[in-house]
């Protein structure tokens, strides 16, 4: 029996927005990557429009860039945060980006929506320390898609455990890029 191998891969565009070791200094460039990668990965056609980045939180270091490959590679853990967990992870040989394990400083993750159940689960176990994200959960679920069980107590939970999750800048833009996919007829899955 053939062992099998999984392959995961960003498309071929992302090459271009993932510029390892690049410093994005404020927040607000920080979210503008993770939903421009979002946008490229709708108008593109290679998957839903979700977009993320890691950093390393105190000098703005880009870590590794993650887009929503669910329907493009037909695995559905492969959301745009585990993405990004799954590359840095991976390209600094670690099973964690706990601050001095896996990285040498704290890591922030910058998203183009708040993440779902399986994401906050993933982020948490990843080590990251601070999620910033741009839409809100119901910006998906207005789309149909389910962002599973995720409740107040989820979020403190996950602040007892030293993870920040908080909404920053561009929910506007980032729900344009959701409203673009949706009207493009766009599959939602898992709703």
């Amino acid at each position: 029996m053939t062992p099998l191998q999984l392959s995961i891969t960003l498309p071929g565009w992302a090459d271009e927005l993932e510029r390892v070791g690049e410093v994005h200094a404020d927040p607000a460039s920080r979210m503008a990557l993770a939903v421009e990668a979002s946008r490229r990965n709708v108008e593109m056609g290679t998957g839903g429009p979700f977009g993320a980045v890691l950093f390393g939180a105190a000098t703005g270091r880009l870590l590794a860039l993650g887009v929503n490959a669910v329907v493009r590679l037909r695995n559905p853990v492969l959301h745009a945060e585990t993405m990004a967990v799954m590359r840095a992870c991976a390209r600094y040989e670690t099973f964690t980006l706990a601050h001095g394990s896996g990285t040498d400083e704290p890591v922030d993750l910058y998203s183009s929506c708040e993440p779902c159940a399986m994401c906050l689960g993933a982020l948490l176990w990843s080590g990251v320390r601070r999620v910033v994200f741009a839409a809100r959960r119901d910006d998906a679920e207005r789309l149909g898609f389910d962002e599973g069980p995720v409740f107040p107590e989820t979020f403190a939970y996950l602040r007892r455990r030293g993870v920040v999750v908080e909404q920053g800048p561009l929910r506007s833009e980032a729900r344009d890029v959701m409203a673009h996919y949706h009207s493009a007829g766009g599959p939602i899955y898992n709703g």
